[in-house]
């Protein structure tokens, strides 16, 4: 079972897709995938609802793939937090987690248009596991009440204009990562107890078709668990919030490829959870 939100632009609906590919409207259940869904153990209802067959088939050939949760409070993002990438970047890597933030506006669908910022000349690709939280994460103490607190889990692209965020950044990297449309989000939110190990998946993105990051989650520097974690110590995480867990190596800022251009093609892939696709356009 996996979570959709699909419609057009602030119109989107909540269904349910099983593993046969079948999508069911989860309206009878709640009225969007959102933090106060998630918070009242929406999860386990939506799975009620769907075991027990009370949910309608829905009809929704040509529907547009929203992101998966709904007006995230907060999208906290990891940086280099592969080694490789680390390197690739000119970074030793990190002795504690790099954090920083995306405007929560940044969250579009996977498939929706990027648009590259005006004046750029550095945007670039960074495919991510992308973790939604479930419950409130305060001040955990162990790696089981973090996961604990995950919800589920998608495929997130944290697009960056490098030129943005460290030639002009004024000493940290929001500047990089909060144009609009910034951060494609889903296609799906596959539950947490869906996903045998976070510390597993394949991570994979393509430009215009060509290979770009292959990876694993397994070489993340600080895990899943240990993310949500260690930032409980230093911020209340909400249900609804997104965190971003760092991208493997492979992207333009490694000097091996071309940064992006209008008309380019983005797709990012995680193993078991889906892929997206963007197009790039004009801001």
């Amino acid at each position: 079972m996996e979570l959709l939100r699909l419609g057009a632009v602030g119109e989107e609906h909540p269904y349910v897709r099983s593993t046969d590919g079948t999508v069911y409207d989860l309206s009878s259940v709640t009225a969007d995938i959102d933090g106060a869904f998630l918070a009242a153990d929406g999860i386990a209802r939506a799975r009620s609802a769907f075991d027990g067959g009370s949910l309608p088939v829905a009809s929704v050939d040509g529907l547009r793939v929203g992101a998966p949760i709904a007006k995230p409070g907060a999208v906290v993002c990891i940086g280099q937090n592969y080694a490789a990438h680390a390197a690739e970047s000119g970074a030793q890597p990190p002795t504690e987690p790099i954090v920083f933030f995306k405007h929560p506006n940044t969250v579009v669908g996977p498939y929706d248009e990027v648009l590259v910022p005006r004046g750029s000349t550095k945007t670039d690709w960074e495919v991510e596991l992308a973790v939604v939280i479930g419950k409130t994460a305060r001040y955990l103490s162990s790696d089981e009440e973090a996961l604990a607190c995950i919800a589920g889990y998608t495929v997130s692209n944290d697009v960056s204009e490098r030129a943005f965020q460290l030639e002009v950044s004024g000493g940290q990297w929001s500047k990089g990562k909060c144009c609009e449309t910034f951060n494609p989000l889903g296609p799906a939110l596959v539950p947490a107890d869906e996903v045998a190990d976070p510390q597993a998946l394949g991570l994979r993105s393509w430009v215009n078709g060509e290979p770009r990051q292959a990876s694993n989650t397994r070489d993340m520097i600080f895990s899943v668990a240990a993310l949500v974690r260690d930032l409980s110590q230093y911020m209340t995480l909400d249900p609804g919030d997104v965190v971003n867990t760092g991208t493997p190596e492979g992207v333009a800022l490694s000097g091996r490829f071309p940064y992006l251009a209008v008309g380019d093609v983005v797709e990012c892939e995680i193993e078991g959870l889906g892929r997206q696709r963007q197009v790039l356009g004009k801001a």
